[in-house]
Order: C-alpha cells, then structure tokens, then sequence
C-alpha cells in the first residue's frame, strides 16, 4: 500500500460514506469507490463492509487503518520538521481563528506583517469548529479554548470579562433590565451552541426564563452584528462591546468565566522563522487590549 492508497483508507475509515471521504481528499466519489475496491483487489481482503450506516472497516481494515495512521504521523512528522528548519522569510503559513478575532486583530497583524514581509503568503479560515493541529489541518490557530494536546505550545495572548451589551435604540425602545427578574420583557440574542446545550441558560449568571430569545447565531462576529442592530441583549467580551460602540448594562457586573484567547501550534514548526515572525505579529495585535505585552509559550 503507497501513501495515497492510504490517504484514501483513512479518509473512508474516518468519515465513513464516499461522499464525505471525497470531500476531505478533494476527488469525486467514484474514484473514491475505485481506489477501495483496486486495494481490497490487490490486497485480496474486503476492507469495509457496504451497511446502511455507511462503510464500516472489517478487521483487516481495522488493521490497515492502523498502518496507514502510521504512516500518515510519520508524514507529518516530516513535513513538521523539514518546515522546522526552514530560515526563509517566505513561504505559506495557514492560521485558523474565528470570524469575530480575525476581523478585529487577525487582520491588522497580517497587514502589518504583509508590509514587512511581502512574500510570507497566508491561508486564513474563519472557522467557529476546534482544527486538528496534529493532522496539519492549519499551522497555526487561534482560539478561546485552551487545548491539553502535549505535542502543542500554547501562548495566551488576552484574557477579557464578559459583560451584558445592548444597542443605544433598543434601550431606548425597551430600557434596561431589572436584576432578579430573568430579563423579563426584554428580548435577547444568544450564541447557539451555549443556548442548545444549557438546560437553564443564563447571561451574566442571571436566569434568562423570562425573556424571549429573537435570535440565535452559531458566531461571535453575528452575536455582535445582532447586538448592533438593536435586535436584543446579549453576552460578549468586553474588549469587543467597546470596539463596537455598544452600550453595557450593569456596567458593575460581569460573568463568572473571562473570554481567554489562546495561540496554538505544534512544537515542531515554533522556531520555523517565518512561523515566528507570524506568531509575533498575532501576539502584538493582542497586546494592547489587557494581552501581555509579550506573552511567553507554555
């Protein structure tokens, strides 16, 4: 088995229909379907079994699948440090972070870093799902959620309160809520995975039973626009409220849990030079809004 044969097992072993498989490998489906059925030729062994739930390995391909993973680690391994000894301040760096942290301090860096350095070429995904480092899906990202992967270095580049925001117009349409009465008669926007997930939801650890919810959003760049707009009350940094000229309410309370932002990547590509001249562009971006001024990797 050649890695590509094995790039394709592993795609069909993970996203368990050709359909998906061949999205992930970027083929259509039936040279998907080819290249299984010309390895379990060749290989003299069925590999998946055809089920209505989609393709399921056999124990053969059970452990192919495992070879293949093998090989698949030690491929990034060298594509990890080959690009680790990499000294040009040229080259491509792929950096995946959210709609909202890539609009407000992404961006500025790039431009920045793009002045300074006008052949480091950059992949941006605005993305609210967690990547795979590991996998290589992107070099570097930056997210609000701090990793436990041991093979990634970490660096925190802001730590912000939540506070409660509304638009100027709606307060004057609706006024502000009372504490204690769980936002009765007033009409709020919510991040919709936090509210599909929540028995009882709350904003600033205030029950928010006796509201309605107008609108939920599945980003925190729509969550802001919503507020923006006057259709409700919602939760957001604060950092990000005053970007946005909006209005706090309780301006004396905030939520229990701050908004972290984290820089990710593996340690194999951290001294890569133009990784490096990326990474410090980022953490300056971030330093003048309560970041550390030069935030140390963990």
């Amino acid at each position: 088995m050649n890695w590509d044969d094995a790039r394709v097992l592993l795609a069909l072993g993970r996203e368990l229909t050709l359909r998906r498989a061949a999205r992930v490998l970027h083929v259509d489906q039936a040279t998907v379907g080819r290249r299984i059925a010309a390895m379990e030729a060749d290989l003299g062994s069925t590999l998946f079994l055809r089920t209505p739930a989609g393709y399921q390995l056999t124990s053969v391909g059970e452990m192919a699948f495992a070879m293949a993973g093998k090989m698949e680690q030690m491929a990034l391994e060298l594509i990890r440090r080959t690009g680790g000894m990499d000294n040009e301040l040229a080259g491509e760096v792929r950096i995946s972070t959210t709609d909202s942290l890539a609009c407000d301090f992404v961006m500025p860096a790039l431009k920045a870093l793009h002045l300074a350095h006008p052949d480091i070429r950059i992949v941006l995904n605005s993305t609210s799902e967690v990547v795979n480092l590991s996998r290589r899906e992107t070099d570097i990202a930056i997210r609000n959620l701090r990793p436990d992967n041991p093979d990634l270095i970490l660096r925190k580049l802001a730590e912000w309160p939540m506070g409660l925001f509304a638009a100027r117009e709606y307060l004057e349409r609706h006024g502000q809520p009372d504490p204690g009465t769980g936002f009765k008669g007033h009409d709020l926007v919510m991040y919709e995975p936090y509210w599909r997930d929540r028995a009882q939801p709350t904003l600033l650890d205030e029950p928010i039973d006796q509201a309605r919810v107008v609108m939920a959003v599945n980003s925190n760049m729509l969550l802001r626009r919503s507020i923006a707009q006057g259709l409700g009350i919602s939760e957001i940094p604060i950092e990000m409220g005053r970007r946005d000229g909006l209005e706090r309410i309780w301006p004396g309370r905030t939520a229990g849990k701050p908004y972290e932002v984290w820089m990710v990547t593996h340690q194999d590509l951290r001294h890569t030079t133009r990784m490096r001249l990326v990474m410090e562009h980022l953490a300056r971006s971030f330093a003048n809004t309560g970041g550390p001024a030069n935030p140390p990797f963990e």
